[in-house]
């Protein structure tokens, strides 16, 4: 009898071990089942980023075209120095004034803009705004700097 109880234990203990493989098993397809839900999740969602992106691109390429025109002029005390000018980032002139005055006519290309003359020989720099309608702006230079002229 006892070779029968010790079979029986033995049987007993085998099943158990084979549910405990069955119950880690199904753990284990519950974690891979859940990985790749995550998976898909986060392509569908690096998908989605891209396509905005793409959007938003294609909506910036899109440049803005302005018809205001900026002339400025350089009335007195430019002859003989260097001088760099700009708008925002754009250079338009850079230079020895040998002769005045000058004038430099150029398109509105932003939405706002600056302009900026360097001197080049004492690096002064000098900013002015410039309006989003457009303008003529004249400019002197005197003992305190460079200076605009405001019109009537």
């Amino acid at each position: 009898m006892r070779g029968w109880m010790r079979f029986l234990l033995l049987m007993f203990n085998h099943i158990n071990d084979i549910n405990s493989m069955r119950k880690h098993l199904t753990t284990n397809k519950q974690f891979m089942i859940g990985n790749g839900i995550l998976a898909f999740a986060v392509i569908f969602v690096v998908v989605a980023f891209v396509y905005m992106s793409m959007r938003v691109q294609q909506e910036k390429k899109v440049e803005k075209k302005y018809a205001e025109t900026y002339t400025v002029t350089l009335i007195k005390g430019f002859i003989g120095d260097s001088l760099s000018l700009f708008i925002n980032d754009s250079l338009l002139l850079n230079k020895r004034i040998v002769q005045g005055p000058i004038s430099i006519k150029a398109t509105r290309f932003a939405e706002q803009s600056a302009l900026i003359i360097v001197d080049n020989l004492t690096e002064r720099i000098f900013v002015f705004d410039l309006s989003e309608k457009g303008e003529a702006i004249s400019l002197i230079k005197d003992i305190n700097g460079i200076r605009r002229l405001l019109s009537n």
